[in-house]
């Protein structure tokens, strides 16, 4: 037997993410939404190559814009992931996810 709340003997309904688990999960999503979110909306600078730089770097990367847009994507994505560990819907508990009995 474990102790309550853990592992087979939860009871159903009981959220399973602790707020340390949570904010790791979020920083996650909000590090890999962030990278999916950087190339939109760049355009590079006008000067020739012998200007020196590199010509790929944007001339206004919208920086602002880019991390409200990412903060706001990252928290529907953790909303929607919270929801899918806390349902039944994904449970290694109980289901055809669950490990077997012994």
């Amino acid at each position: 037997m474990g102790r309550a709340g853990v592992g087979r003997d939860a009871p159903p309904g009981l959220s399973h993410v602790n707020p340390y688990t949570g904010g790791v999960l979020f920083v996650l999503i909000w590090w890999t939404v962030l990278f999916a979110v950087l190339p939109f909306g760049t355009r590079t600078e006008d000067v020739e190559q012998s200007a020196g730089g590199w010509r790929g770097a944007p001339a206004n990367p919208h920086i602002g814009r880019k991390i409200i847009a990412t903060t706001i994507l990252a928290t529907v994505i953790w909303l929607a992931a919270y929801w899918l560990i806390t349902s039944p819907y994904l449970s290694f508990r109980s289901g055809w996810l669950a490990m077997p009995d012994k």
